[in-house]
């Protein structure tokens, strides 16, 4: 990387983004709520060219179906020193029809508790971005475990 790429970071491209909101095991869906930005956190899959995850009836249901939403997913590389971020952004709609539900009952896509979440929605996007950039020292340490990182807190 060059300096200015180092300082910027670098754009991914639509392949690379796509791997990375694969192998995410999280993401945020960010949606309004009465007028105000609200995050969810949700685990989803990848099919298709969009993101589908699984929700319950609710405020996360109500203010997605049909709206412009964003998904985000990040992370980091600490042998790399690196972080990166993609985000989605399009049109949450449910997955309807048998043959589409019957196909997204096929996804791996396991709520993360008991509760049921019998709606699957699907965001189509009409944008994709992703960046990776690199991480400064100072960051690099401050999220490193270190022997001692939360012995304050215990």
């Amino acid at each position: 990387m060059s300096t200015d790429q180092r300082i910027a970071g670098v754009e991914l491209s639509d392949a690379q983004s796509w791997d990375l909101l694969r192998q995410a095991l999280v993401g945020r869906l960010a949606v309004i709520v009465d007028g105000a930005p609200e995050v969810f956190p949700v685990n989803h899959q990848v099919d298709h060219g969009s993101v589908v995850f699984r929700t319950a009836a609710g405020t996360k249901l109500a203010a997605a179906l049909g709206q412009r939403v964003a998904f985000e997913v990040d992370g980091y590389d600490p042998e790399m020193a690196t972080a990166w971020s993609v985000v989605v952004k399009g049109t949450a709609q449910e997955v309807k029809g048998l043959y589409n539900v019957l196909d997204a009952f096929e996804l791996p896509l396991l709520p993360w508790h008991s509760a049921p979440k019998p709606y699957f929605i699907r965001i189509e996007p009409t944008s994709l971005s992703g960046r990776r950039f690199e991480v400064t020292d100072a960051a690099r340490s401050a999220v490193s475990p270190g022997p001692n990182r939360h012995a304050a807190d215990e």
